[in-house]
């Protein structure tokens, strides 16, 4: 079906297609915004009513997407719905939803499975199919393929299947969706024609690789690769610190040589969508092909023990004041998983708190990106965020600063707070009360 592949192609050139975008929430709304830029017409699909609700009015539910840009597109080329019955009007549909981790720590593939069934009654010929869903190699072809195709549609002749890994860093000032080059793998030949159609408009650079496992492969690496490095890092921290070394100082030491070293930084723990669950994706199929991926694993073991060493530490701080964990009132600064940025998705923050309240303290939080404590599926806080005043400092038995929002007053906290905790390095050299952890 050479020309209905061309019709395809024409129609993603001349920006008469409409593009099709399934969750609307980190990945997806960014992807709508630049379509939109770029002169297309955007319908966005989700399941929650109260998102679809507020889009269309113009409205915004994650920080670093202003309103004003929302407002922008919906008059002029963005509608949301939840109604997939409208998935026809799409030239392409582009799949963005989450892939987390069960609780055995194996993928939770009902998100993309969901979707795609909800999707698949209402593809028709023409159409280009693409998962921007972190994912372990092979589930492009072994869960979206077979549904593409059982109502008769042929993969690489009448729709065409690609997988494009998402490359979001949500808060990053320095890249956004067109700056971000875009891998891409289609099922077939054609498939890759038809993905780098619809990818090339929107984006500065994209990177053609052979096959959907590929590129499914591929960004499994680039987060392997960070998660695994900041394993080493924070593994290093632990031992630093027992010789009375600060590893931070050491980083930055070591970023002076200008090739072979890349600097990660040790924290509290990984957050974030991304880092702390696309390993076991791999590790998860690699058992598949008999594969044991001890490296990666013993990475995550680390990592996920950085919470815990946290709270150690916090306990020899308060020790060392004559108190115990338990009745001692405790602040967490930042509960987002990152810097700058309201996504609070796995963070050790959260994991922080959960332990602390389960020794017994009293916890609190501020965080000038999360003013409430959000619903979560597996997390439960009723709490408020803390103002930070001198006299409120001073009324916490510690403060553990697991965040480095820019907004913090850094002086402040300092100068006011009994035992600050600092995990993330802010603090360089020897301070009074400030223990390193």
């Amino acid at each position: 079906m050479p020309n209905l592949l061309q019709n395809t192609i024409d129609k993603l050139d001349n920006k008469s297609a409409k593009i099709g975008i399934v969750g609307l929430g980190y990945v997806g709304l960014p992807l709508m915004l630049r379509y939109v830029d770029v002169g297309y017409s955007v319908l966005g699909f989700d399941i929650d009513a109260v998102k679809v609700s507020k889009l269309n009015q113009g409205e915004t539910y994650i920080e670093h997407i202003p309103a004003t840009k929302i407002a922008a597109a919906r008059q002029n080329l963005f509608e949301a719905t939840t109604d997939f019955g409208r998935i026809g009007e799409c030239e392409a549909v582009i799949l963005c939803v989450p892939t987390p981790l069960n609780k055995y720590r194996e993928p939770d593939m009902s998100f993309v499975i969901n979707t795609t069934d909800a999707v698949k009654p209402y593809l028709r010929a023409g159409q280009v199919l693409s998962l921007e869903s972190t994912t372990y190699p092979g589930t492009t072809e072994e869960e979206l393929l077979p549904r593409a195709q059982e109502s008769g549609l042929v993969v690489g002749e009448n729709i065409f299947l690609v997988y494009s890994p998402e490359r979001e860093d949500p808060g990053n000032p320095h890249f956004e969706t067109r700056t971000i080059p875009k891998v891409i793998g289609g099922h077939t030949p054609a498939c890759l024609q038809a993905g780098l159609a619809l990818y090339r408009p929107a984006i500065d650079q994209v990177v053609p690789v052979s096959s959907t496992k590929a590129a499914e492969m591929t960004k499994l690496l680039e987060n392997i690769h960070r998660a695994v490095n900041i394993g080493l890092v924070n593994e290093m921290k632990i031992v630093a610190d027992k010789m009375g070394i600060d590893i931070h100082e050491v980083i930055d030491a070591a970023a002076t040589k200008p090739f072979g070293f890349v600097a990660y930084y040790p924290g509290p723990g990984l957050g974030g969508h991304c880092i702390p669950i696309d390993p076991f994706y791999l590790t998860w199929k690699a058992r598949e092909y008999g594969v044991n991926t001890r490296f990666i694993e013993l990475a995550g073991e680390v990592n996920s023990a950085m919470p815990d060493y946290v709270v150690s530490k916090v306990a020899l701080a308060l020790n060392d004041n004559h108190q115990s964990i338990k009745d001692s009132r405790i602040l967490v600064l930042g509960i987002a998983y990152k810097k700058n940025v309201d996504d609070m998705r796995e963070s050790p923050s959260v994991m922080i708190m959960e332990r602390l309240r389960d020794l017994g303290a009293q916890v609190a939080y501020s965080d000038p990106h999360v003013p409430v404590f959000p619903q979560m599926r597996e997390h439960h806080f009723t709490l408020s965020s803390e103002t930070l005043t001198a006299e409120n400092l001073a009324s916490f038995d510690c403060v553990i600063l697991a965040t480095d929002h820019d907004k913090f007053d850094y002086d402040l906290l300092k100068q006011h707070a009994r035992v600050l905790v600092d995990t993330r390095g802010k603090y360089q050299g020897q301070h009074d009360r400030v223990i390193k952890a």
